[in-house]
């Protein structure tokens, strides 16, 4: 059910993409803070595409529907302490997929092509869909490593973030920071902090 209201959502963002003046969208890169007791630690570094459509807008402050969705790659670091070697420090790659469905109240610079203002913030919430790959925390004695597994989560998300405009047509600098809190525990939530250019 999630899963179809993401890419419903998705799709109705491309539709209007080609003719609303509603639409505004952004591309950067930053860093994912996966979160679980049971995996090592990692941060993959990301990059994001954020499409929205501003649904209800006046001239300081609108209300927008988005999909600022992120894929990354990281290194895991992990110590072996059953190496033939002795005790070594080991490193795997992992990456991440985070796809976000958000309700955001936009105020100021960026809330939308028409306004002035040259300072602005946003806050919002919904619900986030993430799918990676993970080194377990728990080392595993029949095949000598530490097991790799490929999690997917769903849970509750927010983001936060401020807006400053650049240039001519509400061209804006962001930066936000985001949270996703997997329904699981045994999953993984994670914490965004990435910087984008908006168009």
């Amino acid at each position: 059910m999630i899963n179809k209201f993401i890419l419903s959502t998705l799709f109705c963002l491309l539709l209007h993409a080609s003719y609303s003046q509603k639409f505004m969208h952004g591309v950067g890169t930053g860093v994912f803070i996966n979160l679980s007791p049971f995996t090592q630690p990692t941060i993959p570094t990301v990059l994001t595409y954020s499409p929205r459509i501003n649904f209800f807008e006046t001239s300081a402050l609108s209300v927008s529907a988005g999909i600022p969705f992120s894929v990354g790659f990281g290194t895991t670091y992990y110590t072996n302490y059953y190496s033939v070697n002795g005790l070594d420090v080991e490193n795997t790659t992992t990456y991440v997929i985070n796809i976000p469905a958000m309700i955001n109240l936009n105020i100021g610079a960026g809330s939308s092509k028409q306004t002035e203002k040259r300072f602005g913030f946003f806050i919002g919430g919904g619900v986030s869909y993430q799918y990676g790959r993970y080194v377990l925390d728990e080392y595993n004695g029949v095949t000598n490593e530490y097991p790799k597994v490929k999690e997917t989560s769903v849970g509750p998300a927010g983001n936060i973030g401020l807006r400053f405009a650049v240039g001519k047509h509400q061209k804006n600098i962001e930066a936000k920071f985001s949270y996703m809190r997997s329904l699981k525990e045994d999953k993984i939530s994670a914490l965004g902090i990435v910087a984008l250019f908006n168009f």
